[in-house]
């Protein structure tokens, strides 16, 4: 029973990694399509993106590490 409880506190952390993946996969998806729709503001789009994918990929790293710790 410890053993089934430790692989499941291992296991979630793991999902930030999953979620982050999922996250700027689809921030990516809008960005490409806000730039389609009004290219003029293609640099304004790409520094939020840049911005909001560090962020997301930061905490898939946390998640990952937390895991890794455990």
């Amino acid at each position: 029973m410890k053993d089934a409880a430790l692989y499941l506190a291992k296991s979630i952390p793991l999902l930030a990694c999953v979620i982050g993946g999922i996250g700027l996969a689809i921030t990516t998806s809008k960005a490409v399509d806000a730039v389609a729709r009004q290219p003029e503001a293609g640099d304004r789009i790409q520094v939020m993106l840049i911005v909001g994918g560090a962020l997301i990929e930061a905490t898939a790293v946390y998640g990952f590490i937390a895991s890794l710790l455990m």
